[in-house]
């Protein structure tokens, strides 16, 4: 997907609104955590039943900022989408046909081979993986991911993964509710379709927190430059 840029005029309204030109000014990589969202096989592969074709363009980009973040001293997560129709009827019920239903469900249960993180993921061996029942990592109950980053000092996600305008909005809109201070990592998140993108995009930054290209908060992480102004 090729990212377009958002509307200069959200932006400028935006910044008008908080008063500066960026929503935090700086990122302490320590008490910061790379969210990965269902980079899963069951959303990146080829013919799976929740494919997000846009989402295998994202790899090379989320794979530099952990990278970054790591070397910084950060952390990095990787949040598997884990469901059972009896855990959340209220969706497999009524929101996806019968037969699509089923093939989600079987793709993503524990030891199904689309439940595995996607084979291009530069995954290290202290990152967390952590399985989440409900499409936000942040809601109460859904994931002990919240805890678990408490634990560490952690108080600012980067958010990644897909679909920007489902599971990864979810998750940011929750964490930002529960006081982390949240970025959106545009070029690392991947939707349907690059409207449903920008849409979610424009959204989370007119109203609850940030959003950054992966260059900018690797220059940041890494000391080289500020953040840039600009935001697609």
């Amino acid at each position: 997907m090729a990212h377009s840029e958002l509307d200069p005029a959200i932006l400028q309204a935006a910044a008008a609104r908080r008063g500066r030109a960026h929503v935090y000014e700086e990122v302490v990589p320590a008490r910061t955590a790379l969210v990965v969202i269902d980079l899963q096989n069951a959303f990146m592969r080829v013919g799976a039943p929740s494919e997000v074709a846009n989402a295998r363009d994202i790899v090379p980009a989320v794979n530099r900022l952990a990278q970054a973040l790591r070397a910084s001293g950060g952390t990095v997560a990787w949040v598997k989408a884990t469901f059972e129709r009896d855990g959340w009827p209220l969706f497999f019920d009524h929101m996806v046909r019968p037969e699509l239903a089923a093939r989600i469900l079987a793709a993503l249960r524990p030891g199904s081979p689309d439940h595995a993180l996607w084979p291009e993921l530069l995954v290290a061996v202290d990152d967390i993986v952590v399985p989440k029942y409900r499409f936000s990592a942040f809601l109460p109950g859904a994931s002990t991911l919240p805890a678990m980053l408490r634990g560490r000092g952690i108080d600012t996600v980067l958010i990644a993964g897909c679909m920007t305008n489902m599971c990864c909005d979810s998750s940011a809109r929750d964490a930002i509710m529960t006081d982390f201070r949240t970025i959106m990592v545009t070029d690392c998140n991947a939707a349907r379709t690059d409207a449903e993108h920008l849409s979610a995009l424009a959204s989370f930054l007119t109203g609850f927190g940030d959003v950054r290209r992966s260059d900018d908060l690797i220059a940041r992480l890494t000391g080289s430059s500020p953040l840039t102004a600009a935001a697609g």
